[in-house]
């Protein structure tokens, strides 16, 4: 039997992102289940020690972390098994979001400006999952900066990109990413100013679909991400990609329950250069940060 090895950071470390870290691993560990792999977890807090002890024995592998441990995590996984998730290089400059920004930017794709005075978002320079982020005419602090606010509507693009680059550049393919879904964010902004994810719903169609998967996909290819990738946009006067998570995202949750293939067999295909040209959807469902999903 083949094996997996999936390794979920926040679950084994993390209590405030644990909801959504055991959603995200819930979805795929299921579907490796489903398609006739034995299942292999960390078993303990010692993260770096459970990949390097499990790790070797399985066929393929795959880390889940906070974007500024991706790298790390990811590198030495790459060392010891097949990585179906995105390459470490590209996961560590995704990491830094000032970094990402400036790159999409210098090759046109929007970003939200810098800001300085007044009302705007401030952010981790490394971070996940709304942590850290709030509305504030306070200064950044030390790891910080400031955007300006956009007005739009609150979306993310779940894409896998197969192989270009790395340490499996030899099923380079050239396709484009595939598809999975547009996913609605649901965004709170408590009244200190904080940011908070909730949840989503997909897949949706919103106006200018086509624009809004155009530049996901675009600012994927630009950054090198491979497999799950997860593309924060808000829709306004622009398009405008807000981050770039090269990892699964909590929108996966509810992308299992209305897709009709297998991620597992997505990724993996996808790892060799051999992911489907597109996925059939049925139905709409909402899903909050825990992965609790209800039919729409």
């Amino acid at each position: 039997m083949m094996k997996a090895f999936l390794a979920e950071y926040s679950v084994c470390n993390d209590p405030e992102l644990a909801p959504e870290g055991a959603a995200m691993l819930t979805a795929i560990s299921g579907s490796f289940d489903r398609c006739g792999y034995d299942v292999v977890m960390p078993e303990g807090p010692d993260f770096a020690g459970e990949i390097r002890r499990l790790a070797p024995g399985c066929d393929v592998g795959l880390v889940i972390a906070p974007d500024h441990l991706l790298f790390r995590y990811t590198h030495l996984l790459e060392q010891l098994t097949h990585n179906i998730g995105c390459g470490s290089m590209n996961a560590a400059v995704c990491a830094n979001k000032q970094q990402t920004g400036a790159i999409l930017s210098r090759h046109g794709i929007a970003v939200p400006p810098g800001a300085r005075g007044g009302k705007r978002v401030v952010k981790p320079i490394m971070g996940c999952s709304a942590q850290g982020v709030r509305l504030t005419d306070e200064e950044p602090g030390a790891g910080e900066f400031a955007q300006a606010y956009i007005e739009g509507d609150a979306l993310s693009v779940s894409l896998v990109g197969s192989r270009v680059t790395g340490n499996v550049c030899e099923y380079h393919s050239g396709d484009q990413p595939l598809l999975l879904a547009v996913n609605r964010q649901e965004i709170a902004i408590e009244e200190d100013g904080s940011f908070r994810y909730l949840g989503g719903e997909t897949p949706v169609h919103p106006d200018r679909e086509e624009e809004i998967v155009s530049t996901a996909a675009r600012a994927m290819n630009l950054l090198g991400c491979q497999g799950y990738t997860g593309i924060d946009i808000i829709a306004g006067d622009r398009v405008y990609v807000v981050d770039v998570n090269p990892r699964p995202t909590t929108s996966l949750a509810g992308i299992v329950e209305v897709m009709e293939e297998e991620i597992a067999e997505i990724l993996v295909a996808a790892s060799r250069g051999e992911g489907p040209a597109e996925v059939h959807l049925s139905g709409r469902v909402k899903f909050d940060r825990g992965g609790r999903i209800s039919r729409v």
